[in-house]
């Protein structure tokens, strides 16, 4: 006879930012000043929001020309990032994977698409900054630039 299979152990998932305070205005804006510089620096037109923990609309700043429908977009990347406590480029790289990756398809409020990051200050997440207007790229440098306001 043979001895059962013992089950495999399953991968564990990454380790996430406890919940802080809310992000403050004050912080807010450092954060959309330094995310806008990186946008007027290359010439890119994109809008900045910036959510509480929650999800929930905290700051937006469109710049001149940029096309309305990337306003919904940058709260949805901001939501994303915030609720699920991780950038959305890693929805985006999972998605790319297919495979089992396409189940972020059925995720409510994810989005995978880069532009989205978790803002973290003393390891705790107190929000997040959604870019959108550029392309993935750029939206993604732009989110990067405002997170590192805060560290």
């Amino acid at each position: 006879m043979s001895a059962p299979d013992s089950p495999s152990r399953p991968t564990p998932g990454p380790k996430l930012p406890p919940y802080g305070p809310s992000i403050t205005i004050v912080q807010a804006k450092k954060v959309a000043d330094a995310a806008l510089a990186q946008a007027r620096a290359n010439g890119w037109t994109v809008v900045i929001a910036i959510v509480d923990p929650g999800g929930h609309l905290v700051y937006l700043e469109k710049l001149d020309q940029t096309q309305v429908g990337s306003v919904v977009i940058a709260e949805q990347k901001a939501r994303s990032a915030a609720i699920f406590k991780r950038p959305t480029k890693m929805f985006q790289e999972r998605l790319a994977r297919g495979g089992d990756g396409l189940l972020v398809l059925r995720l409510a409020g994810a989005i995978p698409v880069e532009g989205g990051v978790p803002l973290i200050v003393d390891g705790k997440l107190v929000g997040a900054l959604g870019v959108s207007g550029g392309s993935s790229s750029e939206d993604e440098a732009c989110a990067v630039a405002g997170a590192k306001a805060l560290s």
